[in-house]
């Protein structure tokens, strides 16, 4: 689900809020030591995400903020801000020359450059997340 969240608006916040859950408390985001990624750079966008990027050479960036049910990866393009929500159970990450978010046909592709590398942590995090998330569907017992 994609979303323009230049301006506050009731409706998108309770899509987001029911996509992916509720924002963590500020004691819950230290006891995760943080929820938000840093700053990175945009690479490549899978075609149907074209249109949130800019189309001039300018630098594209996003972010991402964890959720309990999913994330929110975060892309700006000029003044406007655009969120697309992904669940948990539709989330896969790639890690390619940077990494890739890939969910329902859609990609973001982000620069292994010095910004992508400050958020090694945080995407150890996102991972593990992931993984537990994926252990509650025991796949391995399949006879």
């Amino acid at each position: 689900m994609l979303l323009n969240t230049t301006h506050f608006n009731k409706e998108n916040n309770n899509l987001i809020d029911n996509k992916v859950g509720k924002a963590y408390t500020f004691f819950q985001s230290i006891k995760l030591k943080g929820i938000g990624s840093k700053r990175m750079v945009i690479d490549k966008v899978s075609p149907n995400l074209a249109s949130v990027i800019n189309k001039i050479a300018d630098v594209n960036y996003g972010n991402i903020e964890l959720r309990p049910n999913g994330i929110i990866v975060h892309i700006t393009k000029g003044q406007k801000n655009f969120a697309w929500v992904i669940p948990l159970y539709q989330l896969v990450i790639y890690k390619t020359d940077g990494t890739s978010i890939h969910a329902n046909g859609r990609f973001v592709n982000f620069k292994n450059n010095k910004t992508f590398k400050e958020n090694k942590a945080f995407f150890d995090k996102l991972t593990h997340i992931k993984v537990e998330y994926d252990k509650q569907y025991n796949f391995t017992n399949l006879e």
